[in-house]
């Protein structure tokens, strides 16, 4: 039996996570979770999973609402304690389902206590590559990639020796405005951004994706997890979201893997690795799959893109900036205080003004991303 820890439980990773460790209660055990403040979610995982302990992460919601203990769950409060659940000795299996830069200390905390990671938030290395890259060469800790497109590279690279691969390509749904003109950008509204046509996922996680940002860290991000060169990286849209990623040999072919849009596939390979999924997960076949399209970036549609592999290749604290610059850009578009054009604006306008540095230590790549959140929050649009 393994013992999993669940941080961000009522998300879209955390869901279908639930519905694998569900599928499979003979191969796998919910022992730790945490949500930030869906409270009634939380009670009725605990009533169906029977897990030790529940950490809730908003600090504004009321202690006195679940109390100390709710079920078979004792309950912690606070990110801090994140920290003691995924740390737990009969832990085997942390999944990192936190959107943004706050999943960033329970994955080093995870690291350190040599925990396999199914790892879904990608600000982590984005922010820390090669602070992240050091650690891990000094544990035992190993990480599996959760997003789609990385886990299935990660399953493809397994499969090819390096000096037969030629590049590694991610694929792009292209989300909200994939059939929008640049021109009409200008004028999209929030409720517009957030009706992804292929993926349910959160709020910051949908507008990212409307305007390939969430691609643009994906690059970093497969970049440090597969140790390819920016050069040998690309995107690619593909609106059916069926093909979810592909490596090109030498000889010019290609080797593509494709399943349904669902993240029970990720997910239940990386809880199962090195071990294969043992069972079918959804009877699908592609025959009922009409049609496969792809097509180049519209890099002026998607300026993001451009400005990672501009900071990807610089280094050091350019991801850090670009990613800190984003979060905040894409929560003052949901707070109505800019446009959704003007968040590549605000992170080409942070990494032209903060100095890009190789730090020596966390605290350098830390620092970096605090002063980029305090300029995005100040840059006008």
């Amino acid at each position: 039996m393994k013992e999993i820890s669940l941080l961000g439980a009522s998300g879209s990773v955390g869901e279908s996570t639930l519905k694998v460790i569900k599928r499979f209660p003979e191969v796998f055990h919910l022992r730790s979770f945490s949500v930030h403040k869906s409270l009634e979610r939380a009670k009725s995982i605990i009533d169906e999973y029977s897990p030790t302990t529940l950490v809730v992460t908003d600090p504004d919601v009321d202690p006195s609402i679940l109390g100390e203990k709710y079920g078979s769950a004792k309950i912690l409060y606070g990110f801090s304690a994140l920290d003691e659940i995924v740390s737990e000795p009969r832990v085997d299996i942390v999944v990192t389902a936190i959107v943004g830069s706050r999943g960033i200390y329970p994955t080093l905390k995870a690291i350190a206590c040599d925990k396999k990671i199914a790892i879904a938030n990608k600000e982590t290395l984005v922010t820390l590559g090669p602070y992240i890259k050091n650690l891990l060469r000094k544990s035992e800790s190993l990480l599996v990639p959760v997003d789609s497109e990385h886990n299935a590279l990660f399953q493809l690279l397994e499969k090819w020796e390096r000096s037969e691969i030629q590049s590694i390509t991610l694929t792009a749904s292209g989300g909200s405005f994939r059939d929008l003109s640049n021109d009409q950008l200008a004028n999209v509204s929030i409720k517009d951004t957030l009706n992804h046509p292929t993926w349910k996922m959160g709020p910051k996680i949908t507008v990212d994706s409307a305007g390939l940002i969430n691609k643009s860290l994906e690059v970093i991000e497969a970049h440090f997890l597969f140790d390819i060169p920016y050069e040998n990286i690309d995107v690619v849209i593909h609106p059916e979201s069926i093909v979810h990623g592909y490596i090109e040999l030498l000889d010019g072919s290609s080797i593509l893997y494709a399943s349904h849009p669902d993240m029970i596939y990720p997910i239940a390979h990386s809880l199962f690795y090195p071990k294969p999924t043992p069972s079918t997960l959804i009877s699908r076949k592609l025959p009922e799959v009409q049609n496969l399209s792809f097509r180049e970036v519209d890099h002026q549609k998607y300026p993001a893109l451009r400005l990672a592999y501009e900071v990807g290749k610089k280094g050091g604290t350019g991801p850090a900036l670009f990613n800190a610059a984003n979060e905040v850009a894409v929560e003052r578009f949901l707070k109505g205080e800019i446009r959704f054009i003007d968040i590549p604006k605000i992170i080409d306008k942070v990494i032209q003004k903060i100095p890009i540095i190789l730090p020596e230590n966390l605290d350098g790549y830390l620092h970096a991303d605090s002063l980029a959140r305090k300029t995005a929050s100040e840059t006008k649009e």
